[in-house]
């Protein structure tokens, strides 16, 4: 496994790559989580994280009493997903906190960012435009990852950054929810979206640069089906 990730995200790559090679066909029921442990040489946490990832983005499809299948796009359109944190936290609330919380992170990143770090932005989106061209979901999400987090982490108030930090898992979880349900419009629209909060950012627009953000959050809460007021 790269060791350069965490392990339940080095797992999924994994797995989605048996996926993608046809190893693992659609219908197909994968391993008991004990098998699989022992093929991959992985914990069974792990293992378990990685097949929730993978499950979040609609690849696989566990079912009680029966095991985890590999999902079949034509037999799977439109079927709901579980939001995992649903004990916790409402889907709708974590929507709501990140155009708070991102909205003020790019107002008050505008003007202020690096050449090092719009560049790194940049290289995220196209890294975000290529893997979703390529059907590679697990790029693809990490891609998103890392632009949204690049910012966060650039923000010159060290608290609202530790505060997107301290939240990581949920905001993660936020960007995959919605992939099963995003059609290649949106996703043009998203990969656009992107590119105008980097705009707003280069040109130092705070306000343009919180709008931005906001509204793509909104626009890619409504794929996850959450409409924000």
């Amino acid at each position: 496994m790269d060791n350069k990730v965490p392990l339940g995200q080095a797992i999924a790559r994994k797995l989605q790559d048996m996926i993608r090679s046809g190893e693992l066909q659609p219908g197909e029921k994968i391993p008991s989580q004990r098998v699989l442990s022992e093929q991959l040489k992985v914990s069974r946490p792990s293992l378990r994280e990685a097949l929730l990832t993978l499950e979040t983005l609609g690849l696989v499809r566990t079912l009680p009493a029966r095991g985890t299948f590999v999902v079949d796009p034509e037999e799977d359109s439109g079927t709901p997903r579980t939001w995992r944190y649903g004990d916790t936290y409402d889907i709708k609330d974590v929507f709501q906190s990140r155009i708070l919380i991102e909205g003020e992170l790019c107002r008050l990143g505008a003007g202020s960012l690096s050449e090092a770090t719009l560049d790194a932005l940049e290289s995220a989106n196209q890294a975000f435009e290529d893997a979703w061209n390529k059907g590679d979901l697990m790029a693809h999400v990490e891609a998103d990852l890392r632009f949204h987090r690049t910012i966060a982490e650039a923000c010159n108030n060290l608290m609202l950054t530790r505060l997107y930090q301290s939240v990581q898992d949920l905001l993660s979880e936020s960007q995959r929810q919605p992939i099963p349900n995003t059609e290649p419009a949106r996703m043009a629209q998203s990969i656009s979206e992107h590119r105008m909060i980097l705009d707003a950012l280069r040109q130092g627009d705070a306000d343009r640069a919180c709008q931005a953000m906001r509204q793509h959050i909104s626009n890619t809460a409504r794929c996850a089906g959450v409409e924000l007021s």
